[in-house]
């Protein structure tokens, strides 16, 4: 007997929700993979593919706690990791007094994005989030059922947001500030006047400032990464960090949230930061672990060795110099330089390059040299004239992989 199966459907909670990262151009670099072809990937912050090794304090701490890992932890964390955040945001000039309680650990900040925007977002509250944005927060906000709304950050002025937009943009149904500092995409660094400025926005709208910091070790230039928490004391604020990228653990899941600022009236908000800890019963254990050494607990000793890459001579350093050298002698390009994380996010001059397309523009590029980057209009950048870079490969093979993409642009038509 023949059955007619029903057809399966996504959820339609997924229409709008986009995460290009991982998109089709991804996918057919994948399939170029399986077939042989050698693939240049720019497209990730992953470090560890690239050469950048965990310091071996971490992995050892993380390899001894094993025997004792097995069970599930309390959800918000194991205490020496709570312990651990806490005395890292403890040395911050001005960052509020935290306790165990206001701090989250998660499989990587995505899931503590995931979490808070469950929590927080109802169907058609509006979240103000940068243009351009990392696209994770987008999706989130999307998914629980919100209405993204994006501020505009200006590239003429180093990609700071343009806080006269941002406050144009607030209406009855804004409930949070989004903040990406240092900036994934641009590697802007946010100076404090600008700080000062959002803070003052959320303190007179009464809005939540959420503030994603992943990246507040790696600055480069001696600039300074100021954290906003220590900017708005005042101000409801959930500031969130790991350490993928600056212990270079991104495969260990280990992330966490702060909550800082007055909370009396955010207890309904803060109830369900509970429930969704509780709901997925705790972070992996092994990755708290590496939490505690990686911050300095148990005696291990905090990772430094991260302004060692960052600093004039290192080798994150020199990577950015030469993209960014590069990326600003290409006839019809230029990119602001980063001051942080670890992405360039170049401008193709519309006057010189056409690009109508430009999801189509690095399919292309892939295909014909094997590189795989990012199209700007993935990180909810409204016009298609912007790509992203990732600095991680060595100086050399970057240099190669500018020459090439160079010379592709250069007789490249759509």
């Amino acid at each position: 007997m023949n059955h007619i199966r029903k057809t399966v459907r996504q959820s339609s909670k997924l229409r709008n929700v986009l995460y290009e990262i991982r998109g089709p151009v991804a996918a057919r670099a994948a399939e170029m993979e399986r077939s042989g072809t050698d693939i240049l990937k720019l497209n990730i912050g992953n470090p560890q593919p690239f050469g950048f090794t965990a310091p071996p304090q971490i992995t050892a701490e993380m390899s001894r706690t094993l025997p004792v890992s097995h069970g599930y932890s309390d959800s918000h964390g194991v205490p020496a990791a709570l312990d651990a955040v806490i005395a890292r945001y403890s040395t911050v000039a001005g960052f509020p007094t935290l306790r165990r309680e206001d701090v989250y650990l998660g499989n990587g900040v995505s899931e503590l994005i995931t979490m808070t925007c469950q929590a927080l977002v109802d169907n058609g509250d509006e979240i103000l989030i940068p243009a351009p944005d990392y696209p994770l927060w987008t999706a989130m906000v999307t998914l629980a059922g919100g209405t993204p709304v994006h501020y505009t950050c200006e590239e003429n002025d180093g990609w700071n947001p343009d806080l006269a937009d941002m406050e144009a943009r607030i209406t009855g149904r804004t409930t949070a500030i989004v903040v990406i500092n240092p900036n994934n995409p641009t590697g802007a660094v946010y100076p404090r006047h600008i700080l000062e400025g959002i803070a003052d926005i959320a303190r007179r709208h009464s809005l939540t400032l959420l503030v994603d910091e992943i990246y507040d070790e790696i600055t480069y230039d001696g600039t300074a990464h100021t954290h906003l928490a220590a900017v708005a004391p005042d101000v409801l604020a959930l500031s969130y960090s790991g350490l993928s990228k600056s212990s270079r653990l991104a495969g260990y899941r280990a992330g966490w949230m702060v909550v800082t600022g007055p909370k009396d009236h955010a207890a309904d908000f803060l109830h369900g930061m509970e429930l969704m800890a509780s709901t997925r019963l705790c972070p992996n254990v092994p990755g708290q672990h590496a939490v505690v050494a990686a911050l300095g607990g148990s005696g291990c000793g905090a990772d430094r060795s991260i302004a060692d890459l960052t600093g004039p001579e290192g080798r994150l350093a020199r990577q950015r110099d030469v993209v960014d050298t590069a990326l600003n002698r290409m006839d019809g390009v230029s990119c602001v330089t980063p001051r942080g994380a670890l992405y360039a996010f170049p401008r193709l001059d519309p006057g010189v390059h056409d690009i109508r397309d430009d999801e189509r523009l690095v399919m292309d590029l892939l295909e014909r040299e094997h590189i795989l980057l990012v199209h700007g209009t993935g990180f909810n950048w409204p016009t298609p004239d912007h790509l992203r870079i990732v600095l991680l490969p060595e100086e050399k093979v970057l240099a190669t992989a500018m020459e090439r993409m160079g010379n592709f642009l250069s007789g490249y038509r759509q």
